[in-house]
């Protein structure tokens, strides 16, 4: 403690300059986990957070003696891994295809198309599904009519919405993700892909050779972090995609749609922060598990 505060003396600009965002984390970060409490507790309104009766694990015991405890988990993790995957590889992809272009306004031009999903809301994109995939108006049927073909109620195939939301995840964010590749790429000193044309390798060979290895660690760290929320759902997309369609829980619903719907519907305080605990724990535990694992093969790779 008293080097601390010699410290502090020492550095007093630098610590003023830390303290807001200090002060916000904690207030906005740490504050909030009291109500962690509430997981563990029968919460009455009348008695307020501290004031309600200890129940001990009910509330995680009526959430997976249910049934739908091990269907929200399976869900969200199923979905982050796959959306996990295919936003990654097409983001290595895209960041390859448009390094390796000659013309430059053709370059710019391509990467802003690409970078423009990231900045329309999950809102407008919920329009466009709805808009495509609708059953009397939407685009897919109408084409499908116009090839004299029966219209398709995609919002009764529970099976065909896992594609519709990776493909549109993708879409999204496989262009923001391809910036830091990107930069990863650009900063590969160019003298490497010179020596590698001057010896007769072509584009795949340098790609294989050369790019792939040296944005290696980049791709690590960037699962590593998409590890960490693989108990994490994107609400807003899912939410806005699927919306309260009963026919599309089974589907579709991840933890998130679970607790804000629970929320909605029945108010069960208890039980929806029950799951929340349960998952930020399973997020804990896995970011640490799989950085002590990438650990255990190169240390240089690991997060901490």
């Amino acid at each position: 403690m008293k080097d601390f505060i010699e410290e502090v003396k020492r550095n007093k600009a630098l610590f003023v300059m830390a303290a807001p965002a200090v002060i916000l984390v904690l207030v906005m970060q740490y504050l909030p986990m009291t109500g962690l409490v509430l997981a563990f507790k029968n919460y009455q309104y009348d008695m307020g957070v501290f004031g309600s009766d200890w129940n001990g694990f009910a509330n995680f015991s009526y959430l997976f003696s249910s049934g739908t405890g091990w269907l929200i988990t399976r869900n969200t993790i199923l979905y982050n891994l796959l959306n996990l995957i295919t936003s990654q590889l097409l983001a290595v992809l895209i960041a390859i295809f448009i390094t390796e272009m000659n013309g430059k306004i053709f370059k710019k031009l391509s990467q802003s198309i690409i970078f423009l999903p990231y900045f329309i809301s999950w809102v407008i994109v919920g329009v466009f599904v709805y808009n495509i995939f609708n059953y009397e108006t939407g685009l897919l049927n109408g084409m499908l009519s116009s090839m004299g073909l029966d219209p398709v109620n995609i919002y009764d195939k529970p099976g065909a919405w896992p594609i519709i939301i990776c493909v549109f995840n993708s879409w999204k964010w496989c262009g923001y993700n391809s910036v830091i590749y990107i930069a990863a790429i650009t900063g590969v000193d160019a003298e490497i892909y010179e020596a590698a044309s001057i010896d007769g390798a072509t584009i795949f060979q340098r790609i294989r050779a050369i790019t792939l290895p040296s944005i290696k660690p980049t791709i690590i760290t960037m699962l590593l972090l998409q590890v960490g929320r693989i108990l994490r759902g994107d609400f807003e997309m899912f939410y806005q995609i699927v919306g309260n369609n009963g026919q599309l829980y089974n589907a579709t619903d991840v933890i998130d749609t679970y607790v804000f719907r629970s929320l909605l519907q029945n108010s069960n305080i208890g039980m929806t922060a029950a799951a929340s605990f349960y998952q930020s724990t399973l997020c804990f535990i896995i970011i640490i598990v799989v950085n002590a694992v990438v650990k255990r093969i190169d240390e240089d790779y690991a997060l901490f």
